[in-house]
């Protein structure tokens, strides 16, 4: 166990750090935690007390003795006791669970900036399903981290403690009798549970991972998977998959059960010993009966603190496996940059240099790029042409900055773009992507991710200029229709027109265009490229297309014409060749 403690904590320390921001909220937390639980032991402990004294104030003056009773402090005590575990139970639960969803906001926020910040080259080594699960079921699972794991650990010790030390004052055998009997079941309920369930929670999280990547398979491909006969064995992978998780969750389910019963089974046997230990004392007349009584009562109470461990710390596997697969998306994050903007040119048109680049993407079996070399001066219009295949939007991606080169050095506006400031660097580049990036929101929405100070005077007039004005004057709610997830309520057209009209919100200095009249016919096209023309004016301009005949694919002002051929026996290796003279 020692040599995994290192492992342990290093896993684990990001997440402490991330918690250590909302550190006074997290206290509080604990310590409402901690007053329903000391509320919770004063009211059994003072309940014993008082029936027990009562009772034997009765038993004197009913053999006509004299004895006298302050019913009224102790009556009070429990009132204040009930009262405060009740309020204190409440405004833990939602305190605490405030504050977790205030921490799970700003997990998810920061992992999905580390998602953004990934290339081309790593987010493509897994399905877009693994990412997701990583930013909300992984995260979901560090949850139990503080509600689940740190504060009922931790205060479940303090209590045993502080019963113990409270025991010890009228009793030291009772006292230290139950503070070992509990600190033993607390070291198992935590180390223990934790050292069994490891291996089937871990594997738990993986096997969840690969059960919904498969079924969001399943159901993306149902066509093609019944075409090809291939949904039994889609079926039976899928069966196979949840019977692991049946077998995995069944014992877990055993051993949380196994440490509930260990838990209930030594408080008990606590109990009796104090019991035992307390009748002792009181044959012995160094101990009242009342006092008797309440000892074991008192201990009683422990059962609301560590009920809650076992089946937290048998899952805690998964919140270590989760931590891992978190730590190692950061990991792959680059390093920040932080030299100012004003590295890159602030306003104008941006140059573009690729000095002999080298790419080659995971498990590619040739490369993708080879010494491949571009020079674009400002304010120039490239035409980069070629079939699939040959390297285009990977230059495209090397240029946005979301793709590294393996060798060689890319550069904008004379600043290597590794050296760039990240915002500085996304405010000079506009890129038109293939598919049309479309969020369930409204027109208006949509749009103004390109500018949100956008009037809605002016998106009109881009909507004009895109040929979509008049088309969303009929809608009823006009900028406010919403367009449906990925733009679906939208022709293919459509959506290609309202992500054009977005980019032309935006002023920067290098523009990328890939295949920008997709889906328009070719009257369309060349009324769109015409209005297009004005708007790239005084911007460097590199069109991404299959073909260079221009009647069927306008390319507005084209200055150069670059074609990236593939080489005879790999098909992903380019090569360039400067076919304007």
């Amino acid at each position: 166990m020692a040599d995994r403690a290192p492992g342990l904590v290093a896993t684990l320390s990001p997440w402490f750090v991330h918690l250590g921001r909302r550190r006074g909220r997290l206290l509080t937390g604990a310590a409402l935690m901690l007053l329903a639980l000391v509320a919770a032991l004063g009211l059994l402990a003072l309940s014993g007390w008082f029936i027990t004294a009562t009772a034997l104030t009765g038993l004197v003056l009913a053999s006509g003795g004299a004895a006298m009773l302050d019913v009224y402090v102790p009556g009070g005590g429990i009132r204040a006791f009930a009262l405060t575990r009740t309020v204190a139970r409440y405004l833990e639960r939602l305190y605490n669970h405030d504050t977790v969803l205030r921490l799970l906001a700003d997990l998810r926020g920061h992992m999905f900036a580390v998602l953004a910040d990934l290339d081309a080259a790593r987010l493509s080594r897994r399905r877009a399903s693994d990412w997701l699960n990583r930013l909300t079921a992984d995260i979901d699972t560090l949850d139990s981290l503080f509600l689940r794991l740190l504060a009922p650990a931790l205060v479940a010790l303090l209590a045993i403690l502080g019963l113990s030390a409270f025991l010890a004052l009228w009793a030291p055998s009772v006292g230290l009798a139950t503070g070992v009997m509990l600190g033993l079941i607390w070291c198992w309920l935590t180390l223990g549970q934790a050292r069994l369930g490891l291996a089937a929670s871990r594997r738990r999280v993986t096997e969840l991972e690969r059960l919904r990547g498969r079924v969001i398979e399943h159901l993306s491909g149902m066509a093609e998977l019944e075409s090809h006969g291939a949904l039994p064995e889609q079926r039976r992978r899928l069966d196979t998959i949840e019977a692991r998780l049946r077998d995995d969750q069944r014992r877990l389910g055993r051993l949380s059960a196994l440490g509930t019963a260990l838990a209930g089974l030594t408080v008990g046997l606590t109990w009796v010993l104090a019991l035992w230990l307390g009748a002792q004392l009181w044959a012995s007349e160094a101990l009242s009966g009342p006092l008797m009584v309440m000892m074991p009562l008192a201990v009683l109470a422990m059962s609301e603190a560590l009920m809650a461990l076992p089946m937290a710390f048998t899952q805690f596997g998964a919140t270590q496996a989760a931590a891992e697969r978190l730590n190692a998306l950061e990991a792959s994050r680059r390093p920040t940059k932080t030299l100012p903007d004003g590295h890159l040119p602030s306003a104008g048109p941006l140059s573009v240099d690729l000095e002999r680049i080298g790419l080659r993407y995971p498990g590619a079996l040739t490369a993708t790029l080879d010494d491949f070399s571009l020079h674009l001066a400002p304010g120039e219009r490239l035409a980069l042409c070629g079939p699939s295949g040959v390297g285009k939007s990977s230059v495209a991606a090397l240029i946005a900055g979301q793709l590294v080169p393996d060798s060689g050095c890319v550069r904008l506006g004379g600043v290597d773009i590794e050296h760039a400031e990240g915002q500085a660097l996304r405010r000079r580049l506009a890129m038109l992507t293939q598919g049309s990036e479309l969020f369930d929101d409204s027109l208006a929405a949509n749009l103004r991710l390109g500018d949100p100070a956008a009037s809605d005077e002016y998106l009109w007039r881009l909507l004009d200029d895109v040929e979509l004005g008049e088309w969303a004057r009929t809608l009823p709610r006009g900028l406010e229709t919403r367009v449906g997830e990925g733009g679906r309520r939208l022709s293919g057209g459509q959506a290609r027109r309202l992500a054009l009209a977005r980019l032309m919100l935006r002023d920067p200095g290098l523009v990328i265009l890939d295949e920008p009249f997709t889906g328009l016919d070719a009257g369309t096209a060349r009324r769109l490229a015409e209005r297009l023309d004005a708007w790239l004016t005084d911007r460097t301009v590199i069109y991404l297309s299959h073909r260079r005949d221009d009647e069927a694919m306008p390319l507005p002002g084209v200055t150069q014409t670059l074609e990236l051929q593939a080489r005879t026996g790999r098909p992903l290796c380019a090569k360039a060749r400067n076919l304007s003279g």
